[in-house]
């Protein structure tokens, strides 16, 4: 028997049935069609699937679903503000990282996660939260590239409305 999950995506409250052996990845791509999170491994490995849950960035292909009770969860799919793109995902692009495309919605919420606790993260802190993800296309380079332009365009945008993160 199903019991049931209340969460919120993107902003908003979600109910799911939470059947045995099923994962959030599971409950974002087949029941609420959230398609950015990618399966790749199914086993944590390759970061395809990282989505942020409660703050932190987290691999959905093993995160049970009976954890989600009263969680928030932000996809791929909630970062930018309607048609405007959020920072880290238009400074990817600027630096040449989307190729195929099959790992940025990863790389790009881990490093939401990163940025929205750690905007002054180290370029080693950067380095080690990019080792979560493997990419088959890019060589790694011009994912380093974006992820150090987007730090700086999220921090610029910080120093403009005079705060600190």
């Amino acid at each position: 028997m199903a019991e049931y999950i209340a969460f919120t995506v993107n902003g908003t409250e979600r109910t799911v049935a939470a059947r045995p052996a099923r994962f959030l990845l599971d409950i974002l791509r087949d029941e609420l069609h959230l398609t950015g999170a990618k399966r790749g491994c199914d086993n944590g490995t390759c970061g395809t699937c990282v989505v942020v849950l409660d703050g932190r960035a987290v691999k959905s292909c093993i995160i049970p679903v009976e954890k989600l009770d009263g969680t928030t969860v932000l996809t791929i799919e909630g970062l930018s503000d309607g048609k405007m793109l959020h920072p880290i995902q238009q400074a990817l692009i600027e630096a040449g990282a989307v190729q195929c495309g099959f790992c940025i919605p990863g790389i790009a919420m881990e490093l939401y996660a990163l940025f929205e606790t750690e905007l002054d993260a180290t370029e080693d802190r950067i380095r080690r939260a990019l080792n979560r993800h493997l990419c088959r296309c890019t060589g790694y380079e011009a994912i380093w590239e974006g992820a150090l332009l987007a730090q700086q365009q999220m921090k610029s945008k910080v120093e403009k409305r005079g705060g600190h993160k």
